[in-house]
Formats: C-alpha cells, sequence, structure tokens
C-alpha cells in the first residue's frame, strides 16, 4: 500500500482557526497546479508501490479552476482504469459546501474522484459566520445531494465542537443534522486556538473565552453515543464511519503507510524518513521550476519510529500492537503504561498483545501517549 497527498494551499478567505499553510494569493493556481505536476514528474518514483490512495486537501481544493483539476490528474495517471480493479484507489477531494455548484458536481462525474471530504464545522450559521466560513448551513445539505448525483457514494462531513458559549443541547443539535444527512463518514474535533490564527489572537485579547474541560468531556462523549446508535464505528479518536467506509488514506498515515505528498509544505514517509516541502507556495514553485526542491527532511532512528508508531497506533481502534516492538521497546511500553492500565484508561488485550484506549482515555489520550514515548 502507499499514498499521495497533494496539497492545495488556496482559499478565497481564510478561517478564523486554521493553522494549515494556506493563501488567498489566487492569481498563483495556474502557476502552482503546473508546478505540482513538475513536481511529480520529478518524485514519481519516491514510492515504490502504485498509489492505493489520493487525497486531495488543502487549503480548498475546489476553487481550482475546471482545466487546472483536469491538468491535475491526467498527470497523477489513468486513475480511473483503476477503479474496476477489485479494490479501487480511494480519490478524495476536498470540497467547500458552496463550491459544489451544478457544474462542480458534473465535473466530478467526469474525474477518477470517488470520495468527497466537505468542511460543515457547523449547521449554526452564527457560528460559521464566526469562524469566516464561506457557506451557510443550509448550503451542505444541497452539497450533499449534488455529490449524491454525481455518483459519489463516499461522503465525509467535518464537524467542530466547543464553540465558545456552546450548549451541550446545540452541539448534539449538530450532531444530529451531519447524521440525518446519511453521509457514510464524519471527522469532529475540538476547536483549538492555535498560535498565530486570528482565532488565538482573539483569545489572547479576550475577546472570546474557551468551555471548560468537562464542557468539551460531555460534547465528546455525546458524540460517541451518538455516532454509536447511528450504526457509526469510532476507528480513531476523532474518525467515525459506517462498516467499510474508514477512510483508508488517513489510515494509512495511522498505520505507518509509505506517501508521497507534493504541494507547498507537503510531507512525505518512505517508511525510514520523512520530507516537508517549504511552507512558502513562492518558494516551492521557485524550487520546482528550476528543478531542485526546496525541502527538509530527517532520517527516522530507533527511538522516533517507536514514537510514531505509539503517537498513531493508539489513536485508533485497533490500537499498538506490542509484536512490532523490538524487546527493550515492549519492555519499557508496558512499564510507562501500567499506571494507566491501574486506572483503566488503558487495556492491555493479551490475548492479542496489545495496548488501546479505553472509553474514558480517549479523552486524555494526548496525556497518555506522551507518557508512554521515548523522550530525547
Amino acid at each position: 500500500m502507499s499514498g499521495i497527498y497533494v496539497h492545495i494551499p488556496f482559499c478565497k478567505s481564510r478561517c478564523t482557526y486554521c493553522g494549515f499553510y494556506s493563501t488567498t494569493f489566487m492569481e498563483q493556481r495556474q502557476r502552482y497546479v503546473d508546478a505540482l505536476c513538475r513536481e511529480y514528474d520529478m518524485r514519481r518514483n519516491y514510492i515504490t508501490l502504485p498509489p492505493t490512495t489520493i487525497y486531495i486537501g488543502g487549503g480548498t481544493p475546489s476553487v481550482l479552476t475546471e482545466s487546472q483539476l483536469e491538468q491535475l490528474f491526467s498527470t497523477l495517471g489513468n486513475i480511473a482504469s483503476q477503479r474496476r480493479i477489485s479494490q479501487p484507489v480511494e480519490v478524495t477531494l476536498e470540497c467547500n459546501p458552496d463550491d459544489v455548484t451544478e457544474s462542480f458536481a458534473a465535473l466530478l462525474r467526469r474525474l477518477p474522484v470517488n470520495r468527497a471530504s466537505m468542511g460543515a464545522q457547523t449547521f449554526n450559521d452564527e457560528r460559521l459566520r464566526f469562524l469566516h466560513r464561506r457557506h451557510t448551513s443550509q448550503q451542505v445539505a444541497l452539497a450533499v445531494d449534488r455529490l449524491r448525483h454525481a455518483g459519489i457514494d463516499n461522503i465525509s462531513v467535518d464537524l467542530i465542537y466547543g464553540f465558545p458559549g456552546q450548549t451541550l443541547k446545540e452541539w448534539e443539535a449538530d450532531v444530529d443534522k451531519a447524521l440525518a444527512l446519511h453521509v457514510e463518514h464524519l471527522s469532529a474535533y475540538a476547536l483549538t486556538y492555535e498560535e498565530g490564527t486570528p482565532l488565538h489572537h482573539l483569545l489572547q485579547q479576550g475577546r472570546v473565552h474557551p468551555i471548560d474541560e468537562e464542557q468539551s468531556r460531555a460534547m465528546y462523549y455525546s458524540l460517541l453515543d451518538r455516532t454509536a446508535a447511528a450504526g457509526f464505528e469510532h476507528y480513531e479518536i476523532s474518525n467515525f464511519s459506517l462498516p467499510g467506509r474508514r477512510s483508508r488514506h488517513n489510515s494509512g498515515y495511522w498505520n505507518q503507510t509509505p506517501y508521497l505528498g507534493l504541494g507547498a509544505a507537503a510531507h512525505s514517509f518512505d517508511g525510514k524518513s520523512r520530507k516537508w516541502n517549504v511552507s512558502d507556495i513562492m518558494l516551492y514553485m521557485e524550487g520546482v521550476e528550476s528543478g531542485h526542491l526546496n525541502y527538509e527532511g530527517e532520517t527516522l532512528d530507533a527511538d522516533t519510529r517507536y514514537n510514531e508508531l505509539v503517537m498513531t497506533a493508539l489513536r485508533t481502534s485497533d490500537g499498538l500492537f506490542l509484536h512490532l516492538l523490538s524487546p527493550a521497546q515492549r519492555s519499557y511500553c508496558l512499564h510507562m503504561a501500567s499506571r494507566y492500565l491501574d486506572s483503566g484508561l488503558l487495556t492491555h488485550d493479551k490475548e492479542k498483545d496489545r495496548l488501546r484506549l479505553a472509553r474514558d482515555g480517549l479523552f486524555v489520550s494526548d496525556m497518555v501517549i506522551a507518557d508512554l514515548m521515548v523522550i530525547a
């Protein structure tokens, strides 16, 4: 297995909470797509196996023009023919609800896209304006309907919880409205105040106040209960899917699957080392155009590989299989995990020899995972 991630950094406007690399320099789109195609030609042999997943993320990939999306998919290869094999390539495109017009949906019908991921975030229009989102709550359902008519039968919706002043009842209404769309996948994240974002600036000014931990915990547990009642599998801390509809691409990140990252700020992993492109669109394009990529990288030593395995595996419902560790790493891991096993935050499935986060451990997963890692 292997994957390809393509970062499209363009946004028509910046959301207040977003910490991903993005730019509003829309006039650079064609030059950037040309650079992406050239980078792929330069690095197509970075991963040795044909891709089993392709994920076009951002930013906002749906702001690319029809010809630019066609050019990108043409360069990535004849994926359409691979959709006929027993396990087709999973091809995901992120899109904003307001970008999913009838003409955009018709374009997707012609492209080899078979999965769409939409940032709904909330169905409260006042909170959408607070986030500086471009769409309205009504446009989410319309976009889902148009994607269905375009033949997309695998749709994911993102939600955010923990807005300043948000009540548990309001959050449950958001979850219920998302489930009522009959999507196959749901991702839900607590609102974070990342340094450098407009939202963090508002926090520093005292103009917004985060909800308390108990309220956030209640929202998370309610999410677990509501998705389970709707038949969703909780397969990763923030991700839920109907049976057989896990995100194969994101699962690859958590399973240490090699992947090629294309575009400004994109990361790549070949199993032994990581590389990441410069987080600057101009430097990225200038480098590719000169035939010399601007990137940094690192070779992963034993401790780093152990830490990454612990960090990714424990996020999943499958958990951390201890046979993947060396005897010394296994002994260290179980020693560090002992107090969380005693407190019930972790469980040890001895039959399969794996550690997993218990329900009460999910909400404090960052703390538990960090304590099992090696400190350099």
